[in-house]
């Protein structure tokens, strides 16, 4: 059990926030407004950072780039003195009295934790896939810009299990999608993308960019080029610091919250990528709203001197 007397740090805030991606800033902003000590731990790997522009965040009609969006919003956190560490939590203790974060050389006692620490892509192993992700032939979300994709050549990578209804979703933007399978599968998963006009290409081919352009080469040399692929080969997921302090988790990996964004841990909430939703940014931020106003009107009372 964590003894908040003895910890390493020498600090116990009122809420620790685990992540600085939109979700983690925002629940920042608020908790400083609601004049609660927040401390930021972030590991500097938020998946907003892999955004060229979005087009579809609030507020941003000439669209916003993914680092951009972090710069300010970091900087409306650390307006109102927010304290922000550069770190990994590797492991977290709970009892009833609160919360110990333990890093590589560092421990950090708080009141509350909101897990912010979202998801990372799998993405092909090749050297240019960040150059492709930055100037649009590859990209991370069809919900955020496939309009942007629209009436153009648009490639579907990944498992067959799992692409034919991404395919199917795109379907609706452009009349020249295309299945990229890295297994052989199963036709029968393929057959409503195919029959909606998806075109299917044989599996056992690579991804290649020329550096402007994704192709799909196939096994005989022959290439077929795309203005955007999309890769859906799953995601890397940091909920299981959350599952080992006994926070319950769903069939498929993302932490289990209630309407306030607690899990069944007292005091210990999560939100963004890292639950079970729509992976967005305005549903992040909406997320972290409700998370920072209930750390708040459950931490003690303090009236103002």
């Amino acid at each position: 059990m964590p003894d908040l007397d003895n910890a390493t740090a020498d600090t116990l805030f009122d809420v620790v926030v685990v992540g600085g991606g939109p979700a983690g800033l925002t629940a920042a902003t608020y908790l400083r407004r609601f004049h609660r000590s927040c401390l930021v731990l972030d590991a500097g790997d938020s998946r907003a950072r892999w955004i060229p522009e979005s087009n579809n965040c609030p507020g941003f009609p000439q669209g916003v780039s993914g680092v951009e969006l972090l710069r300010r919003m970091r900087e409306q956190a650390a307006g109102f003195d927010t304290r922000f560490e550069a770190a990994r939590v590797e492991q977290i203790e709970h009892d009833d009295d609160g919360f110990v974060l333990h890093g590589k050389d560092s421990a950090w006692c708080a009141r509350c934790v909101i897990l912010a620490t979202g998801l990372s892509d799998k993405l092909p192993d090749a050297p240019w896939v960040e150059e492709a992700v930055a100037c649009g032939a590859m990209r991370l979300c069809s919900v955020c810009d496939a309009y942007e994709a629209s009436d153009s050549r648009i490639g579907v990578y990944g498992p067959s299990a799992d692409i034919a209804a991404h395919g199917l979703f795109l379907r609706s933007y452009s009349r020249h999608v295309f299945l990229l399978p890295t297994d052989a599968g199963d036709v029968k998963n393929l057959r409503e993308a195919k029959d909606a006009g998806v075109r299917i290409l044989a599996f056992g081919g690579r991804l290649d960019f020329d550096g402007k352009q994704c192709a799909y080469i196939a096994a005989d040399g022959s290439g077929t080029a795309f203005d955007s692929v999309y890769p859906f080969m799953g995601s890397h997921t940091s909920a299981g610091i959350a599952a080992a302090v006994g926070a319950a988790l769903s069939e498929t990996g993302e932490i289990l919250v209630d309407a306030q964004q607690m899990t069944n841990v007292p005091g210990l909430f999560a939100i963004g990528d890292v639950v079970s939703g729509l992976n967005q940014i305005s549903v992040a931020v909406g997320q972290a709203a409700i998370a920072a106003t209930c750390a708040h009107r459950r931490l003690p009372f303090v009236p103002r001197p």
